[in-house]
């Protein structure tokens, strides 16, 4: 057994058409896998499977509207109709709005409650029985740092962050006894279109980040392909409800 070889494999990636799901999907394609790149606008999607054909994968895209379960439901038939099975889901789809508790309207609360953790827990559900399928699978849910910190202008942010960690633990206890493996990764903070908001809109945040990372630097997409690979792999098979963080190790500095 090759503890890292994903080939015949196939993954579905939300989020998938840049950032941190990029870098993932990137990981699994070099490794062997076969990606449903998922998202909801096209041509950046229709982008990342040429990047991904360019390592030699094949690769799909495939539009979804992650906060309805319909549109769930209809990425995973599509997928296995025209890749013949599922082995791997990359819950990554994830907005942000940043504010003061009292000041966010109950929309947005909705909004980033449904587009970061109903999502994740509604692509599960739609995975489930294409894993059983196929014997076994790997989820990969994408939580954060505020999966184990608090900010003043995070609330619903975090409290999904927070639930997907426990989502995962939830779903690994539920579904070990099908070999399917449920696991949450938690970044930290990391160059992409959503943290360079963050960057123009907080005063002094890209310095206090770099003070605060023993590795001395932001992470980058690219810092992700291998925790996909592993997770995605026979390598961790022995490995569920876990939340690891890639962050330089940011949440560990004093």
């Amino acid at each position: 057994m090759k503890l890292f070889d994903l080939s015949g494999r196939v993954a579905i990636v939300t989020g998938g058409n840049g950032g941190i799901g990029l870098g993932m999907a990137c990981g699994l394609a070099a490794a062997g896998a076969s990606v449903v790149v998922a998202g909801r606008d096209e041509a950046k999607s229709r982008a990342a499977v040429g990047e991904l054909e360019g390592l030699g994968a094949k690769a799909l895209a495939l539009a979804v509207d992650v906060t309805s379960q319909d549109s769930c439901r209809a990425l995973v038939e599509q997928s296995v109709e025209q890749l013949g099975r599922l082995d791997i889901l990359v819950n990554n789809a994830g907005t942000n709005v940043r504010k003061q508790p009292e000041d966010y309207r109950l929309e947005e609360w909705h909004m980033i409650l449904e587009t970061n953790l109903t999502s994740a827990f509604m692509c599960c559900q739609a995975a489930y029985p294409a894993m059983v399928e196929a014997g076994g699978g790997k989820i990969i849910n994408i939580g954060s740092m505020m999966s184990i910190f608090g900010a003043s202008f995070t609330a619903p942010y975090a409290a999904t962050k927070g639930g997907i960690v426990q989502l995962s633990r939830a779903l690994a206890c539920a579904w070990a006894k099908d070999n399917i493996q449920v696991n949450s990764v938690l970044p930290g903070w990391i160059d992409s279109a959503l943290t360079r908001r963050a960057r123009r809109d907080i005063p002094g945040l890209e310095e206090r980040v770099v003070a605060r990372t023993p590795a001395g630097r932001w992470g980058t997409p690219d810092d992700f392909a291998g925790i996909a690979v592993f997770l995605a792999s026979p390598a961790s098979d022995f490995i569920t409800g876990a939340a690891i963080t890639v962050d330089g190790g940011y949440s560990v500095q004093g």
